[in-house]
Parts: C-alpha cells; sequence; structure tokens
C-alpha cells in the first residue's frame, strides 16, 4: 500500500513520524491509512538501517557517552503470561547507542533485550564505525559494560557515572521518575580524564528520542506491537537525527556533517528515496 502513495506524501509521512507523531495521528492528519503508513515506515527503516552501516564509518571520536532507554514491545514486561516471556520480542525492550558529545553524532545502536549479549553486539558494531581510534568511553554504572567494553575494545579508558536515587511518593496510581541524591565518577580502565567524564550529553540526547519518537514517549499510546516496527523507528529516528536534524548548538551543520561522516546537508527526501 504503501508503494501506492505519491511520494511528496511519503515525505511528509515520514517527516511527521520523525518529529513526534504517531501512526494514528500521521493518518488523521495526512488522511492516509494506518496500514499503509505502517508498511511505509518498515521499508524506509529499513533503508534507514543501510545509510547508518554506510555512512557511519571512519569515525573519529575522542570521547563517547553509552547509554540504554527502556521501551516495551505488545505488553509491559509484568503482564506476560509465562509464555510470553519466552518471546524475546515481548515486554521490556532497550535500545542502546553512543554519542559523540562534541559533533553531536550518534554512530550506532542496537535493540534488544537489556542483556551482556545486547550490549556486545552494540559495541562491536560501535567499534567498527571508528578509523581505528581510541576514544575515552563513559557510561552508567550497569554492570553489562564492564566485560563486554573490554571484549569489544581491549584495554581502552573507560570511566563510569554512578548515580545514587532518593525515593519519591508520586500518590497512589501517579507515576514519577526517581530523583537524583548524589553523583560519584569510577575509573574502570586505564585513566580517563576526570573533568570530561560525563553521561549528561547522552541523557539530554535520550529526552530528544523521547519527544521526536512517539514510541518511547512515556504515559502514551503510542507504544509498538511488534519489535519490527520498533527497529524500522528507530532506525529512522537516527537517520533523520544524523544527517537531516540541524542541532542547534552546532549552529549550522548536521552532527553527521560534523563527524565527518557526509559532506552535505541531507533531507527527508533523501532518506524516503526509493520507499
Amino acid at each position: 500500500m504503501a508503494n501506492h502513495l505519491p511520494f511528496d506524501r511519503k515525505v511528509q509521512i515520514i517527516d511527521g513520524l520523525c518529529n513526534g507523531l504517531s501512526l494514528r495521528g500521521c493518518s488523521r492528519v495526512f488522511n492516509t491509512h494506518r496500514t499503509a503508513i505502517q508498511n511505509l515506515l518498515v521499508r524506509v527503516g529499513r533503508r534507514c538501517e543501510r545509510i547508518m552501516a554506510e555512512e557511519m564509518q571512519d569515525l573519529s571520536p575522542r570521547y563517547l557517552e553509552l547509554d540504554e532507554i527502556w521501551t516495551f514491545c505488545s505488553k509491559k514486561q509484568g503482564k506476560l503470561s509465562p509464555e510470553e516471556k519466552l518471546n524475546p520480542e515481548m515486554g521490556d525492550q532497550y535500545l542502546f547507542f553512543a554519542l559523540d558529545p562534541e559533533s553531536k553524532a550518534i554512530p550506532t545502536w542496537s535493540l534488544g533485550k537489556r542483556t551482556s549479549e545486547t550490549a556486545l553486539d552494540f559495541l562491536c558494531k560501535l567499534k567498527g564505525t571508528l578509523n581505528g581510534s581510541d576514544p575515552q568511553i563513559f557510561s552508567d554504572a550497569w554492570e553489562g559494560y564492564e566485560d563486554t567494553i573490554e571484549e569489544a575494545f581491549g584495554a581502552i579508558r573507560y570511566g563510569q557515572i554512578i548515580k545514587n536515587f532518593a525515593s519519591t511518593d508520586a500518590g497512589r496510581g501517579r507515576y514519577a521518575p526517581p530523583k537524583v541524591s548524589s553523583i560519584s565518577k569510577r575509573r574502570v580502565c586505564l585513566e580517563p580524564d576526570w573533568d570530561k567524564m560525563t553521561t549528561s550529553h547522552i541523557e539530554r540526547s535520550n529526552w530528544t528520542v523521547r519527544t521526536m519518537q512517539r514510541r518511547f514517549t512515556r504515559l502514551a499510546a503510542g507504544f509498538s506491537r511488534k519489535l519490527e516496527n520498533l527497529r524500522a523507528a528507530c532506525a529512522l529516528h537516527f537517520a533523520y537525527y544524523n544527517f537531516v536534524w540541524q542541532v542547534r548548538t552546532l549552529k549550522g551543520p548536521t552532527p553527521a556533517l560534523a563527524a565527518g561522516a557526509t559532506d552535505r546537508l541531507w533531507s527527508v527526501r533523501d532518506l524516503a528515496e526509493g520507499c
């Protein structure tokens, strides 16, 4: 169905999906059936994965910040039946990604359960985007990173930001994120630059993901029913973010342009070409 849409409408729909509209929201705004939009999302998502794999190469960041964002597919983990819990495509899903805080580029990402296997897949992909340089790596204190970073990168300057949270009573039936009560830093491998050790930039990027992708917006009905659709939405977001979105703090170039991954400004039409 997506192939029968006029190309200009495809571009408008993709632009809407990249800027916070849900499938049903796009359906109402662009007077297009939801299934056609979903099919288009899967097709453009596959193209965006290829773009990221081909273009985000030979990078030389000095620092990389790592983090994971939680979401879920079909049902929240606590609502799954014993049989459904055996299906890795249902329940909790985590989006792993890295950020270069200087160029704001996101070299790569991975989606899956919050396990060492997913982390290792992500870190091996991340190493494959580099030109042989050894950036300093900073992450939170999730235990799954320590062994996997060493396995993927070997001995590299790596430090962790350790946060302690205070419990918050939001009241019965209400949601409130925990508040950070204190922060400390920890050297894990070699000697990272303590003044540069932070995850603040990637945590700000988490907010960007949750704002621009309805599937990650908390307390909303835009969650994914299928992992394939969630993966396509992630691929679309990161391609749009790297190649199309002009980050305000960069004052002109896109993250991919600032990182040297491309030599031109892209448009949504470039992402939609052939879809």
